[in-house]
């Protein structure tokens, strides 16, 4: 292998782990895309192959993340309010394993945990993300943020603090969530008890719908009746659902007449769904590869 092709072999070796880190840090999968190319054009901007770079996994993961982290302050200085509704981009894969995908799914992290995590600083996010989920130690991660590997350790703790109860999926049979969430299906097509039996008593729905999605408008539900109601509503939605993985954990995509309606996200705690998040908006889902899943 000569000089020319060892930068973009290399970058290939890395790039799963980098659109991981990408992915978490913004929870957009066009945007994880977008930071991955950035990285690359600034490798071919350096002299790699002539020892600038000792580990390149290292220093390929601190340009991503200080790429992500200025877009997630361009981010917040655009955004004039902040979205009451908004469900992150979901990675959806077929009950059974798919090898390539292991790398994005790897320390899986639900949507539940990235709506949470849009809550917080970037510089938060950055910190609680290399190291609770990629383990980077916090020597590492301060140069990354202009700070000292003190401060970083307190950004981290800060936000772990503010997503407890989110950050740690409880343990589950994952047979029994695949009961639940049968039953939670079942239900849905005009058992109204029966709902109200498989939600938790404080579950959210959260639905994005966009624009021109059949769910419109985009609403946010507090309340195992209250969400019910609006499953309800939509009963006749449920007869083209399919279970698939929605960031690892179980869910649903509805899909009618060959045409993707809607993805669906479930957690479930203690028997019981906490929380459920809709991705309706037609662009967005225009954008997600579900290759092999729609009927």
């Amino acid at each position: 292998m000569n000089t020319t092709d060892w930068p973009a072999a290399e970058f290939q070796a890395h790039r799963a782990h980098l659109r991981a880190v990408a992915y978490r840090m913004l929870g957009s999968l066009t945007e994880a895309d977008d930071a991955v190319q950035e990285a690359w054009l600034r490798l071919t901007g350096t002299d790699a192959a002539g020892g600038d770079i000792r580990n390149l996994r290292a220093w390929l993961t601190t340009v991503v993340s200080r790429i992500c982290l200025d877009m997630l302050r361009a981010r917040m200085t655009r955004r004039e309010e902040p979205l009451d509704v908004y469900v992150p981009d979901p990675i959806v894969t077929p009950i059974q394993d798919d090898p390539e995908q292991h790398a994005l799914l790897a320390d899986s992290v639900g949507l539940a945990l990235l709506v949470v995590l849009d809550t917080l600083s970037p510089a938060e996010r950055l910190a609680f993300v290399l190291h609770d989920i990629f383990a980077l130690p916090f020597e590492q991660i301060g140069p990354i943020l202009d700070r000292s590997p003190a401060a970083a350790k307190q950004l981290a703790s800060r936000a772990r603090h503010r997503l407890r109860g989110a950050a740690a999926p409880a343990a589950a049979d994952p047979a029994r969530q695949r009961q639940v969430a049968d039953a939670f299906l079942a239900a849905s097509r005009g058992d109204f008890e029966g709902l109200l039996a498989v939600l938790d008593p404080y579950v959210v729905l959260r639905a994005h719908a966009g624009t021109g999605g059949p769910l419109r408008p985009s609403r946010l539900i507090y309340g195992a009746a209250d969400v019910a109601t609006q499953a309800h509503r939509f009963a006749y939605l449920s007869r083209f659902a399919h279970q698939v993985l929605v960031n690892g954990a179980l869910g649903f995509i509805v899909v009618q007449n060959g045409q993707l309606l809607a993805v669906i996200g479930v957690a479930i705690r203690d028997d019981k769904i906490t929380e459920i998040d809709i991705l309706a908006d037609p662009e967005r889902l225009s954008r997600l590869d579900l290759t092999g899943l729609i009927p």
